[in-house]
C-alpha cells in the first residue's frame, strides 16, 4: 500500500495481521527502490506474535556523480567509493532527516522509539547507520547490509551516545565488487572500538543478498525483538 503525505518520502507499507506493534524502516540501495526488499517479508518467515509493520520508502531522484550525473533514487551523491573520496554531507543529512520524519510518523502511530528498527542495503545501509547512529533515543536495531560508514566523524565522541544501547546487525559478502568488503570490515572496526553492539556476519556473495544472510536476519529480529 503507497504511503506518502506532503512531509514524509513515499512508501510501500506492509501491516502485520494483526496491530503492529514494531515497525521496521528499510532503505534500498542506489538507483533502486522501495519495491527492492518488499519481498523479503515472507522469506523472514517470522512468527506472528512478531507484529511487524515493514516500511520500504522510496529516495528522491537526484544526479549521481560516480555514475555520470545521470539522475537514479539514491540518498545522496556518491563521488567515489573509498576511503578518500569525497562526501556529500548536505545529501546525507538531508536523508538523516527524512528517515527521522519517518521514525516520527510510527511514533505518532502508537510503536515505540524502542520498537523501531532501521534497515537498509549498500547506500541505504549507510544511511540507516547515520540516521540510528545520531538518534536522540535508542531504536530496536540497526540492519546494514554491504554497506559502510559513509562519515566516521563524532564515532569517537559518543561515549555517552543514546545509540550505544541499540544492537547492530551488520554483513558483507566477501566478493562484494561495488562496496569492497574491507570497507565493511572497516566500519564493523570502526562501530566495535566506539563501544557499538555489533553483530557480525560474512557471506560467499558479492553486492547481493543470500538465503543465509535472511536466516541469519530473521533469528537476530527474532533475538532482539522484546515480547
Amino acid at each position: 500500500m503507497p504511503i506518502k503525505n506532503e512531509n514524509t518520502l513515499p512508501c510501500i507499507e506492509i501491516n502485520p495481521a494483526g496491530t503492529a506493534t514494531r515497525s521496521v524502516i528499510w532503505l534500498h540501495g542506489l538507483g533502486a527502490d522501495g519495491n527492492d526488499f518488499v519481498p523479503l517479508v515472507p522469506e523472514l518467515n517470522l512468527p506472528s506474535n512478531a507484529n511487524m509493520r515493514f516500511i520500504f520508502p522510496h529516495a528522491p531522484v537526484i544526479p549521481v556523480t560516480l555514475n555520470n550525473g545521470f539522475e537514479m533514487r539514491a540518498w545522496y551523491d556518491i563521488y567515489g567509493i573509498s576511503l578518500t573520496a569525497k562526501i556529500d554531507h548536505p545529501g546525507i543529512k538531508q536523508s538523516i532527516v527524512s528517515i527521522e520524519q519517518l521514525i516520527a510518523r510510527e511514533t505518532d502511530r502508537g510503536i515505540p522509539v524502542n520498537a523501531i528498527y532501521l534497515a537498509g542495503f549498500s547506500q541505504g545501509a549507510a544511511i540507516a547507520l547515520m540516521t540510528g547512529l545520531s538518534h536522540a533515543q535508542p531504536l530496536a536495531g540497526i540492519i546494514a547490509l554491504s554497506g559502510y560508514l559513509p562519515s566516521a566523524d563524532g564515532l569517537h565522541q559518543r561515549s555517552g551516545a543514546p545509540s550505544l544501547q541499540t544492537p547492530i546487525f551488520l554483513a558483507h559478502g566477501t566478493k562484494d565488487p561495488i562496496v569492497p568488503y574491507a570497507l565493511g570490515e572497516l566500519t564493523r572496526d570502526m562501530l566495535l572500538k566506539a563501544g557499538y553492539i555489533v553483530e557480525w556476519h560474512s557471506y560467499p556473495m558479492q553486492h547481493s543478498v543470500c538465503a543465509q544472510e535472511v536466516e541469519d536476519i530473521s533469528l537476530w529480529l527474532q533475538k532482539t525483538i522484546n515480547y
